[in-house]
């Protein structure tokens, strides 16, 4: 009989319940059901109703009383589940959309005043990663700056002064009268290395200066390989250097010192065969100078041209050269 009026005043509990549960069950209910079982094997069924309202940012929980059961029990553990026998059913019904949006902002003063916090725009690693790359890009820039500056020197460096693949197309024919009077043509100097230079007798510095610097190089080329260059001085100035003019002018220098001479249209076919330039000066009356070319052209037994000194070479590097190019071409 004790067992049947506890189960009837349980049965009374649940209808308890569940008459305060349904109006709160509308507003996002949370039922929990807790079962127990009894030191009898009878089980037993304790709910706790709980509603929340979110009115006014308050929560309002109604909690249903015990039963008499419950209260004649001896819980020890009032606020306890006991699990020794049985195992506990806990359901948790779904929270609303409101709760969902609401609800936890109430959870804890740490939840409201966390913050998103990033770093700035540019952190030191990013800056320092910055910073080699561009010294890389730098340095790497230098080495290939200089690298290819090493290899123009190189190349230049490795030209070889000398004969260059092919004929320059200075020379050819001419026919001219020597410092004796005698007609002298290019086939005339056919077999003998000549050297060659444009000038006049007036001129009063740079002509007489040349002329004795190839003929001391032709002496030293002669003490030091025996061998004979033919020195031909050929003029520019046809008007004034007569045959007899000439012949005076190159026994002042060498004995093999060979004078050309001819008529204004012969001197300027000569000229233009060796690009030699000239053109008279100051000219009054017959008191002019003529500028021209300060060159010596070596030609080869075949009268072929090898290669001219500027006046930049002085005795022993015209010396040296002549003999390099003889020595090249044998």
């Amino acid at each position: 009989m004790g067992s049947y009026r506890g189960l009837v005043r349980g049965m009374i509990g649940f209808k308890r319940c569940q008459t305060i549960l349904q109006p709160l069950h509308r507003s996002s209910p949370q039922l929990i059901a807790l079962s127990r079982t009894s030191a009898s094997g009878t089980v037993f069924n304790r709910y706790l109703c709980s509603a929340s309202t979110t009115s006014g940012g308050q929560s309002n929980t109604k909690t249903l009383p015990k039963s008499d059961s419950d209260k004649g029990k001896g819980d020890s553990g009032s606020g306890k589940i006991d699990t020794s026998e049985g195992q506990s059913d806990t359901k948790t019904l779904p929270k609303s959309d409101y709760d969902k949006g609401k609800g936890d902002s109430g959870s804890g003063k740490n939840g409201s005043s966390k913050k998103d916090v990033r770093g700035g725009p540019v952190s030191w690693l990013s800056l320092i990663l910055l910073l080699i790359t561009g010294g890389g890009i730098v340095v790497y820039y230098d080495r290939e700056k200089m690298r290819h500056i090493e290899e123009l020197k190189s190349r230049t460096s490795s030209v070889k002064t000398g004969p260059s693949v092919g004929t320059a197309a200075i020379g050819g024919p001419f026919k001219l009268v020597d410092h004796n009077g005698n007609i002298k043509t290019d086939k005339n100097f056919l077999g003998k290395w000549t050297l060659i230079y444009f000038g006049f007798t007036h001129c009063p510095d740079i002509c007489p200066d040349e002329l004795q610097k190839m003929v001391t190089a032709i002496d030293n080329i002669k003490e030091k390989t025996k061998m004979e260059i033919v020195p031909v001085f050929i003029s520019v100035d046809p008007e004034r250097d007569t045959v007899e003019q000439i012949h005076d002018y190159v026994n002042e220098f060498h004995p093999r010192l060979i004078g050309l001479t001819g008529t204004p249209d012969e001197i300027k076919q000569v000229a233009r065969s060796f690009r030699v330039y000239y053109m008279k000066t100051d000219e009054q009356d017959s008191d002019y100078l003529v500028d021209h070319s300060i060159v010596m052209y070596l030609m080869n037994p075949k009268m072929e041209f090898v290669k001219f000194f500027g006046k930049n070479y002085d005795v022993d590097t015209l010396t040296e050269g002549i003999i390099k190019e003889i020595t090249a071409h044998k």
